[in-house]
C-alpha cells in the first residue's frame, strides 16, 4: 500500500517530464492491482498526448480489470478527438464495446472546428443519453460567450436528451446543470423552466439525495430571478443541514444586490438552524461540520467577525475549526483589518495551520502590490515552521514559502528554504510518506529554475544509504 501511495507521486512527475518508458516501468512495479492500472493508465494517456499510439493502446491492453481497461482506450481516444485526430479516435472507439463518449468527444471537437452539421451527426450515433448530454453541454459552454444562439440550441437539446436518462440523480444532476448554463447564456426563462423539471423530479426522490437536489434547484431560481420559485423550494426541504445550506447562498445572493442587512439575517437563520439540527437528525456530520465552517467565514466576509470567531470555534471538528480560523485569517486580511487578522491568527493553535494562514496572509500582500509586506510576512511564516513538528507538513510550507520567494526574485533566499524542506523530508520516518514528499521537493526544483548542487546531492545519497541499509 505504501509502495503504491508513493508511485501515485512519483509516476506523474516522471510522466510531466516525459519519461513514458520508466513511468510505465515503475507503475508495473506496484503489486495492488487496482493501483497498477490506474498507473497504466495515466501513462497510456500521455503517450496518446505525445502521440506513442501503439505504446499507448499496449498499455491500456495490459491493464487487468476489464472496466478499467475500457476506460483507458476511453481516455486514449479522446485525447485523441481532442487532437484533430478523429479518425483515430473513432477507429480506438470501434475496438470497445461502448464508445458513447468518445463519440461525444469527437462531437465536441468538430462543434469547436465550426462544423456545427458534423458534430449534430456524430451526436445522433450515441445511445447513451448521458454521453449526448454531456457533449451538447460542452458544447454550449464553450460558445456561451461567442455564439450563444448556438449555445442555447445545444443546451435546449441537452435538456430535451436528459429525459431519456434511466438514474432519476444522474439526471436531475445533469438538469441542473444545463440551469446554470442557461443563466450564463443569460436565458432565465428557459432556466426557470429546467429547474422547474428538475424540481419535480427531486421531490418524488425517496432517499437521502432528495433535499440536496431540491437545495439546488432553490438556488437556480434564485439565480434565474424567480424569488417566489426559489422559497416555495426551499420549504420543501426537511434536512436542517441542506436547508442551511440553501441560505448561504441566498444570502450571498441577496448581500450582491446590496440588501446587506437582510443578508445578515438570512445567515444567522442558516446558523440557528443548523445549530439546533439533533445528532439524531443529522445525515451527515462531515458535511454539517464543513457548513459551518462555511458560515463562519461568510459571517465575516459580511463584517462579522465577533460572530464569525465564535462559530468558528464552536466546530468540534479539529480540521474544520482550523480552515474556518484561516479562511477568518484571509478574509480580514482583505478587508485591511490586519489587527483583527493578527488577533485572529493568535487563537490558531496548531503550528502548521498559522505557518499557512500567515502564507495566506502573504498572498493577499502580494496581490495588491505590497511586495515588502508580503516578504516580512513569508520571512515570519518560515520562522514559525521551526515549531511544525510534523516533519512532512514542514516540509510542505517550505516549499510553498521557497516558491513565492523565487517568485519575488530572491532565489538565494528560496534555496535556503528548500534545503531546509530538504531536512524535514530526511527526518520523516515513513517511506511511502518521505517519497511522496520527495517528489513535491523536485516539483519545486522544476518550477522555480533551482539546480540540484552538490549540498542536496550529498544530502540525498545520505538518505539513500539510510534506506539501503
Amino acid at each position: 500500500d505504501g509502495r503504491a501511495e508513493a508511485m501515485n507521486s512519483v509516476v506523474p512527475r516522471y510522466l510531466a517530464k516525459g519519461s513514458v518508458d520508466l513511468a510505465a516501468e515503475l507503475a508495473n512495479s506496484v503489486d495492488d492491482p487496482y493501483s497498477r492500472d490506474k498507473l497504466l493508465t495515466l501513462v497510456a494517456e500521455k503517450c496518446a498526448e505525445i502521440d506513442d499510439d501503439e505504446y499507448a493502446l499496449q498499455l491500456a491492453d495490459a491493464v487487468e480489470d476489464q472496466g478499467l481497461q475500457a476506460q483507458a482506450r476511453e481516455r486514449i481516444a479522446l485525447v485523441k478527438a481532442s487532437k484533430g485526430q478523429l479518425d483515430k479516435a473513432r477507429e480506438i472507439g470501434d475496438t470497445m464495446a461502448h464508445a458513447d463518449f468518445v463519440l461525444g468527444g469527437i462531437a465536441v471537437k468538430q462543434a469547436a472546428d465550426g462544423n456545427t452539421a458534423a458534430a449534430l451527426e456524430t451526436l445522433a450515433g450515441i445511445d447513451y443519453p448521458t454521453a449526448r448530454v454531456s457533449a451538447l453541454q460542452q458544447i454550449a459552454a464553450s460558445n456561451i460567450e461567442s455564439d450563444p444562439v448556438l449555445a442555447i440550441d445545444m443546451l435546449e437539446r441537452a435538456a430535451a436528451a436528459a429525459d431519456a436518462i434511466e438514474h432519476d440523480e444522474e439526471k436531475i444532476r445533469v438538469l441542473c446543470e444545463i440551469g446554470n448554463l442557461f443563466i450564463e447564456a443569460k436565458r432565465n426563462d428557459k432556466a426557470i423552466e429546467t429547474f422547474d423539471t428538475a424540481r419535480g423530479f427531486a421531490e418524488i426522490l425517496d432517499n437521502t439525495h432528495r433535499d440536496f437536489f431540491l437545495a439546488a434547484c432553490a438556488l437556480g431560481f434564485l439565480h434565474a430571478g424567480s424569488d417566489d420559485l426559489a422559497d416555495s423550494t426551499l420549504d420543501l426541504i426537511t434536512d436542517k443541514t441542506q436547508m442551511a445550506s440553501a441560505l448561504v447562498g441566498f444570502a450571498r445572493e441577496q448581500w450582491k444586490k446590496d440588501e446587506k442587512s437582510e443578508a445578515v439575517e438570512t445567515l444567522d437563520e442558516a446558523y440557528e438552524i443548523v445549530k439546533s439540527q439533533r445528532d439524531i437528525e443529522t445525515r451527515d456530520s462531515r458535511a454539517r461540520y464543513a457548513l459551518l465552517t462555511t458560515i463562519a467565514a461568510q459571517f465575516a466576509g459580511f463584517g462579522k467577525t465577533e460572530q464569525a470567531i465564535e462559530i468558528a470555534l464552536e466546530n468540534q471538528n479539529p480540521d474544520e475549526q482550523l480552515s474556518a480560523l484561516s479562511q477568518i485569517v484571509q478574509i480580514l486580511t482583505v478587508q485591511n483589518e490586519d489587527d483583527l487578522a493578527r488577533q485572529t491568527l493568535d487563537i490558531i493553535a496548531d503550528a502548521a495551520g498559522r505557518v499557512f494562514a500567515v502564507i495566506a496572509m502573504a498572498d493577499v500582500k502580494e496581490k495588491r502590490g505590497e511586495t515588502d509586506a508580503a516578504a516580512g510576512l513569508l520571512d515570519e511564516a518560515a520562522a514559525l515552521t521551526e515549531d511544525v513538528q510534523q516533519f512532512a507538513a514542514r516540509s510542505n510550507a517550505l516549499n510553498e514559502i521557497a516558491i513565492r520567494f523565487a517568485g519575488h526574485g530572491q532565489t538565494g533566499r528560496a534555496r535556503e528554504l528548500a534545503l531546509k524542506s530538504l531536512d524535514a523530508v530526511a527526518a520523516i520516518r515513513d517511506e511511502s510518506s518521505q517519497s511522496d514528499a520527495l517528489a513535491m521537493l523536485a516539483v519545486v526544483y522544476d518550477s522555480i529554475g533551482l539546480e540540484i548542487a552538490d549540498e542536496e546531492k550529498s544530502r540525498i545519497n545520505s538518505l539513500l544509504r539510510r534506506v539501503n541499509l
